[in-house]
């Protein structure tokens, strides 16, 4: 079997999070040619190509398997620096976490705020979609995720935190347009006149194009009476910024999905409008951590379920 030093796995980490040999170099304080020759020998021992040198730099598919094995290693120096009282002088881990957009908008910055000082660590945090967050705990890119996938990624633990409720809401000069008469309350709107079709051939909000939770409410929610789901969406803008998102929905651009946390007060307030007050949109999430033992991830796992248990709704 082949054996790969810490030195050449660090560099390796180092040049697929900074982007390039020279942002490695820098950071590690040595030359961009030290760096090179520290991945020429790690691939050598390898026996394959890990590192595509591109701008930036990605990693193979070989290559993810010692990303994977380069964090780990990183984390377990940490941990042991740590036990052994190193304190500040020790290894600082730097923790790569992916979470969805609205999550991090919501409520895990609670979270992280909340973990220990003495922890001596700093997040690295990745914004993706929940549905596709998972990617990156395969490739090794990230030690936790928070996601929408109930199924462990190998070498991971799942555990579920909740769901995050969406409410459908438009600003009332929206309504007033494309819903006549819902603007005044549901009892002066036939609920049969707002149909999948209705709602799709008014403008929607998503978040990017990877969204598709407002696509899934329109196919999903409304097929009572035997309703023709529509085939194709209709028009919508892009706004792929969680506050951004929902302002858009506030100034009157379209309708969207908005966690209930976030559109509550302004539903009370008549700032918006529910479109289906008897629907939610219901999105079960869940933390998927390594396996590996570390005191870190242990207490950054226990500060996510606390902080998750104040705002998601329980299963």
């Amino acid at each position: 079997m082949s054996h790969f030093s810490s030195e050449q796995l660090l560099t390796f980490a180092t040049v697929l999070s900074e982007g390039t040999l020279d942002a490695a170099a820098r950071l590690l304080h040595i030359t961009p040619s030290a760096v090179s020759q520290r991945l020429k020998a790690l691939e050598q021992s390898a026996g394959r190509v890990l590192l595509q040198r591109s701008n930036p730099a990605l990693a193979t598919e070989a290559g993810e398997v010692v990303l994977r094995l380069a964090r780990q290693v990183a984390q377990l120096e940490a941990d042991a620096g740590r036990e052994l009282g190193l304190g500040a002088d020790g290894v600082q881990l730097a923790v790569p976490i992916v979470v969805n957009a609205d999550s991090l908008a919501v409520w895990f910055l609670q979270a992280l705020a909340r973990v220990p000082g003495d922890l001596n660590v700093t997040f690295d945090l990745h914004r993706d979609d929940e549905q596709h967050s998972t990617s990156l705990l395969r490739s090794g890119a990230v030690m936790a995720a928070v996601t929408a996938t109930p199924d462990p990624v190998q070498g991971c633990r799942v555990e579920s935190l909740g769901v995050m409720r969406y409410r459908a809401v438009a600003a009332p000069q929206f309504v007033g347009r494309w819903f006549p008469g819902l603007e005044n309350g549901l009892d002066h709107h036939p609920v049969k006149q707002l149909n999948g079709a209705t709602l799709n051939a008014a403008t929607t909000v998503d978040f990017d194009r990877k969204d598709t939770y407002q696509w899934a409410f329109v196919q999903s929610g409304f097929k009572d009476g035997g309703e023709q789901v529509p085939d194709q969406k209709g028009p919508r803008h892009y706004v792929p910024a969680s506050q951004d998102f929902g302002d858009a929905i506030r100034l009157g651009l379209g309708w969207g999905l908005i966690p209930e946390v976030q559109c509550g007060p302004d539903i009370a307030d008549g700032r918006l409008i529910e479109l289906a007050p008897d629907r939610p949109f219901d999105v079960p999430l869940y933390w998927q951590r390594w396996r590996t033992a570390s005191r870190v991830l242990d207490v950054l796992s226990e500060t996510v379920r606390e902080v998750s248990a104040e705002y998601l709704r329980k299963p």
